[in-house]
């Protein structure tokens, strides 16, 4: 397959030499090539540093760029770590723009496969790939919405992008759904396509917490976004299933139940937060109505 899309790639990186290797080989053997690839090195005192220097030496495409050390480890510090990649490739021509962990590995034809669907149809905004999930297996997209991109690759179209102001610094997390949301409220289309497969070596959420911590804190993110309850307790249910096995699904819902008890404060607009709503129960609807129809 051939594309006349040019792409970028940036990826924030803090402490990933034990899995940044296997990233940086991915990419670079990829069938199609980034026009640039800009790794920010997010504070790293861990050798992450000395690895992409020496693949930069190699691939001329590749940019190092350092940030200051910082103590607090944060979603809103990704984000300023993506955007001072950003800045480096505004001078370039190109069509997408892709956001990558450092703790990836993709197929060599990820990224031509991707380009490919985009220039099949115009009205995508962002695309992606399922993951395996550390210790998890695949998500079973009879269950999770196959409009979400997961964060740790997000493909977009350079105009989606720069529509939705690239990505809002939440210090709670979920800036990857934020960014999903926001571009099919702007009309656009979002999609993960599961014929193809990346690896996310480290279990999601868990560099900063442990997996019982790290689901609590998704349950408190789902609040924060204004999940319908019942799409919560759908959710809760499937995660029950997944690793550790009910345990997980447990402290999710506490995250969500705890942050209603509390009245905490809602991460987005009342608007996203409707708009959120709506979906999840046409997904739930729509859910049932499959079922039924099986029964």
């Amino acid at each position: 397959m051939s594309t006349n899309l040019k792409y970028v790639v940036i990826t924030p990186a803090r402490n990933e030499a034990q899995f940044i290797e296997l990233t940086l080989k991915a990419v670079t053997t990829q069938t199609v090539l980034p026009l640039k690839w800009v790794i920010v090195s997010d504070g790293s005192t861990d050798g992450t540093d000395d690895i992409v220097k020496r693949y930069a030496a190699e691939h001329s495409w590749i940019e190092l760029v350092r940030m200051p050390e910082r103590q607090a480890r944060n979603f809103a510090g990704k984000v300023l770590a993506f955007n001072a990649g950003y800045a480096q490739v505004q001078h370039l021509k190109y069509q997408v723009i892709a956001s990558l962990d450092a703790d990836i590995t993709l197929p060599h034809r990820h990224f031509e496969y991707l380009l490919g669907k985009l220039e099949e149809d115009q009205r995508l905004g962002l695309v992606g790939t399922p993951f395996q999930d550390g210790p998890n297996s695949v998500y079973d997209y009879r269950f999770v919405n196959i409009e979400h991109v997961s964060g740790a690759c997000q493909v977009f179209r350079r105009e989606c992008f720069e529509q939705i102001g690239g990505y809002r610094p939440l210090q709670s997390g979920g800036i990857d759904y934020h960014a999903v949301i926001s571009a099919r409220m702007k009309g656009w289309k979002t999609r993960t396509f599961t014929d193809m497969l990346c690896v996310h070596h480290r279990e999601m959420g868990t560099a900063q917490h442990g997996v019982l911590a790290s689901r609590f804190k998704y349950g408190v993110k789902d609040y924060a976004f204004g999940n319908h309850p019942l799409w919560e307790i759908s959710r809760t249910l499937y995660q029950f299933t997944r690793r550790p096995l009910f345990v997980g699904g447990l402290a999710l819902f506490c995250g969500y139940a705890w942050s209603a008890c509390m009245r905490s404060q809602r991460t987005v607009t009342k608007e996203m937060m409707q708009f959120t709503r709506r979906e999840q129960i046409l997904r739930l609807k729509r859910f049932v109505a499959r079922h039924q129809v099986l029964c």
